[in-house]
């Protein structure tokens, strides 16, 4: 049976930009899983009802639907034991658990605050409408104003990265001296900047643009590969 990934999808249809659904396919891809990836929009919802929720990534594998990029790493870690390890033992996994909840109530939202503007405008014509109206609801402004302050956001994101440049200064990975999920959970913020954002995020020679330059290049350039800006470390 057909292992199948339904994401988020812009206004082309190869332009994959969500940060959940890029954590899962670096996962997949560690794991060396096949899979058919399905594009999404945000007003499709009905699309993955079957689900029992109206949000991707959802994997569904041997005819199971899995939601959640959380819920479908501990699932392949699982399923899949004899491929290679997302996380390297109940430790490691509680601990990306961590950065997992880190990534999604720091990380992630600063970076949103800087690179909106970005996103409305790759998002699907059909699309515009609802993220318009879900984020200005969410935040409490206009993506207007987002843009217009994006020195001020883009202030923050930086500070946000600093407990992660410290890391990233003393080891090749968050996972050490090789690659985990944790490694996937974070990258996929930065990826899915470069996959909707010209902004320069990151100085060439940041440790952390160092460490985006490997994951861009693993798995056969899999990320690096994908439609979307150039950084440094992205396939010519």
């Amino acid at each position: 049976m057909t292992r199948v990934l339904y994401e988020l999808a812009g206004a082309e249809e190869d332009r994959r930009f969500s940060p959940y659904c890029w954590r899962v396919r670096m996962a997949l891809a560690h794991k060396g899983l096949d899979v058919d990836t399905r594009p999404w929009r945000f007003v499709e919802k009905p699309n993955i009802a079957f689900s029992g929720q109206d949000k991707v990534p959802v994997l569904i594998d041997e005819g199971r639907a899995i939601a959640d990029s959380w819920a479908i790493a501990t699932y392949l870690e699982d399923a899949y034991p004899d491929a290679p390890a997302l996380f390297g033992g109940d430790k490691a996994r509680h601990l990306a658990r961590f950065v997992n909840n880190w990534a999604d109530g720091v990380l992630q939202p600063a970076l949103l605050k800087t690179v909106i503007g970005d996103i409305f405008d790759h998002v699907h014509e059909s699309d515009r409408e609802y993220f318009r109206q879900s984020r200005e609801a969410r935040f409490g402004t206009t993506i207007e104003s987002f843009r217009n302050e994006r020195d001020r956001w883009f202030g923050e994101f930086r500070a946000v990265l600093a407990p992660l440049r410290a890391t990233l200064s003393a080891q090749p990975y968050l996972g050490g001296d090789s690659q985990n999920y944790a490694d996937y959970i974070v990258f996929g913020a930065f990826q899915f900047a470069r996959c909707i954002s010209p902004f320069p995020l990151l100085a060439a020679d940041d440790p952390i643009s160092l460490w985006r330059a490997r994951l861009l290049e693993s798995f056969d350039h899999l990320a690096g590969r994908a439609k979307g800006y150039s950084v440094p470390g992205t396939p010519s």
